[in-house]
């Protein structure tokens, strides 16, 4: 069921920075995870089982200057970019437009119940306070078929909770890796891949990836 939910004071607050930070981040960001290597191949890994299941519609959500709805398309799904900020999706349209780039939340997405094989949640889920995170992970639930994928990528801590720390756009949270996975699982979820690795900045906090399956 697709629901309209207010804007709250933190999305605004995010909306209203990344409108203000378009064409840097998309300079930053053109080359598509050239120099990532992790995170390039466990969005490679995603595409291919999302590929296996047979339903390859997919949403990146929190798309931004849409590299990755791109990267997605180029890797046979049928891909389309979701982004709180309407500059972000602008620019996405302007960069690809040959793909379907929407302003939308991830707390109330403009998709029909189970209609994805995939989502692809890739650092976009960082600016989310923690209390509000079991309602996002339900929301991209509910918009999988049985069997799809979510792939989450995140800043991971080795405390007990997440940590709250100045972004370069707004603020954000790393995450237990754990602590993560069991929200996953909390949801109807599976986790069966895990991937931390040394952070690609210089923030310091370990990158995470979780691969999970909902069954």
């Amino acid at each position: 069921m697709l629901v309209s939910l207010p804007v709250t004071e933190h999305q605004g607050e995010t909306r209203a920075a990344y409108d203000g930070v378009v064409e840097l981040y998309a300079s930053m960001f053109a080359d598509r995870l050239e120099d990532q290597p992790f995170s390039r191949n466990m969005i490679g890994t995603f595409a291919e089982l999302v590929r296996g299941i047979g339903k390859p519609r997919v949403a990146d959500v929190g798309c931004g200057p849409g590299h990755l709805t791109a990267m997605l398309h180029d890797l046979e799904l049928d891909a389309f970019g979701l982004d709180l900020s309407p500059g972000m999706v602008e620019h996405a349209r302007r960069a690809h437009p040959a793909l379907r780039f929407d302003e939308a939340r991830m707390e109330a997405l403009p998709v029909e119940d189970g209609a994805l094989g995939g989502v692809l949640a890739h650092y976009s889920m960082i600016h989310t306070p923690p209390g509000e995170m079991p309602a996002l992970l339900a929301e991209q639930v509910r918009v999988l078929a049985p069997g799809g994928l979510l792939l989450v990528s995140f800043f991971a801590t080795d405390g007990p909770e997440p940590v709250r720390f100045d972004h370069k756009v707004t603020p954000a949270y790393s995450w237990p890796v754990d602590r993560l996975a069991e929200l996953l699982a909390g949801v109807g979820l599976v986790t069966f891949a895990r991937l931390l690795h040394d952070p690609a900045s210089e923030r310091g906090f370990l990158d995470a990836h979780l691969l999970a399956r909902l069954h």
